[in-house]
């Protein structure tokens, strides 16, 4: 039994060394899983929003640069949007009334260059609040805007009246003072809250 034990001791100790090495490994490997989930969250607000050249009413060209310096706001959508248009701004300028000073401007940029001048553009937000800016340009200039922030558009089917609709995502981007994505706006709150929000970010 003493030479079984004897010849049993070794093969214990020699297994031990490789054990410890196995338990280092996966260790290793948990410390390499939890840093790369960690860095895809940071890589993807990285990959929303940036450069932009549009135009505002009276053909004033405006890019991201002039309103870096507070927080804001980004919204795609259409003058001719029949629901979800409206009231998400709406909801918007609910909250903005709420904090009736704070320099938080909301940019509503169109999907819809075709039919959205940026006269129409401006006509369109004056109704909200003035702290609101209508958007748009060429094509190619909101296709570039809508390329930035990762928007999805694409024009409906003809309809019996000659128009159409757009097929749009529908996201409020609030973006920081230094022109970098925060997070989408939460609208599913009472207004009071979101106001909160932003003049943290002020």
């Amino acid at each position: 039994m003493s030479a079984d034990k004897a010849a049993r001791g070794p093969s214990k100790r020699a297994r031990s060394p490789r054990t410890i090495a196995v338990i280092v490994a996966i260790l290793a490997l948990v410390a390499v899983g939890v840093y790369l989930a960690a860095r895809p969250a940071h890589n993807r607000t990285a990959l929303i929003g940036g450069p932009f050249t549009l135009q505002t009413a009276g053909g004033k060209t405006v890019t991201d640069a002039e309103y870096k310096g507070h927080p804001f706001l980004v919204y795609f959508g259409y003058t001719h949007c029949p629901d979800v248009c409206p009231s998400t701004l709406a909801d918007v300028a609910e909250a903005l009334r709420k904090i009736p000073d704070a320099p938080i401007p909301v940019l509503f940029i169109t999907v819809d260059p075709e039919r959205d001048s940026p006269a129409a553009m401006t006509d369109y937000v004056s109704s909200f609040d003035s702290r609101f800016v209508g958007l748009s340009g060429s094509p190619q200039q909101v296709a570039a805007a809508e390329k930035a922030y990762r928007v999805y558009a694409r024009k409906g089917p003809p309809q019996s009246d000659g128009g159409y609709s757009m097929d749009h995502s529908s996201v409020v981007y609030l973006m920081d003072k230094n022109g970098l994505f925060v997070e989408s706006l939460d609208l599913q709150r009472p207004a009071a809250d979101t106001a909160k929000e932003l003049s943290a970010y002020l």
